[in-house]
């Protein structure tokens, strides 16, 4: 890419609230170019056919952090998205649910606490890179398992349109 071709627009000040932590997830196995971009390229338009399941979990437990690298040197600039979930009470049917969460590459997509929808998966895909099952020690601990789902992208997360949203369902 030429960089004398960027064009910047500025960000104005927002005045609206804005909610951190994440309300719902929904994965499937990734296929490449499942996602299609609208033709600005902001946002996921549409899915390809896609089987997509719905991960619930409690208030407070799930986060999605996407950090930027950028070596000038080895002129490399790449977002690494990384998925953090919490499922309380350990039981086997989580067990087994986290365990082919593990292994598998996945596309995801995540609802936000300000409604809005993010995708993992344009251009890698999405895969397990930590997790934990926890007992705690005492009464009030936690009991539960961790997941975190991680992929290298180029981007950070798109945006999904209400036509993708729709198509969660």
């Amino acid at each position: 890419m030429d960089c004398s071709s960027i064009t910047l627009a500025g960000i104005t000040m927002d005045c609206a609230p804005s909610l951190g932590g994440i309300k719902r997830v929904w994965l499937t196995q990734y296929k490449e170019g499942l996602a299609t971009l609208d033709a600005e390229g902001g946002k996921i338009a549409s899915f390809g056919e896609a089987t997509w399941y719905e991960y619930q979990f409690r208030k407070g437990t799930g986060s999605l952090t996407s950090t930027l690298t950028v070596d000038e040197t080895a002129g490399t600039n790449y977002v690494t998205n990384e998925l953090a979930l919490i499922f309380t009470k350990m039981e086997t049917a989580k067990r087994m649910e986290i365990a082919a969460m593990s292994v598998g590459h996945l596309c995801a997509v995540v609802e936000d606490s300000n409604g809005k929808y993010w995708f993992l998966g344009y251009d890698d895909y999405v895969s397990a890179s930590a997790g934990t099952g926890v007992t705690g020690t005492a009464k009030g601990d936690q009991n539960a398992y961790t997941i975190t789902l991680s992929t290298d992208s180029e981007s950070y997360p798109y945006e999904l349109a209400e036509a993708a949203i729709e198509s969660l369902s």
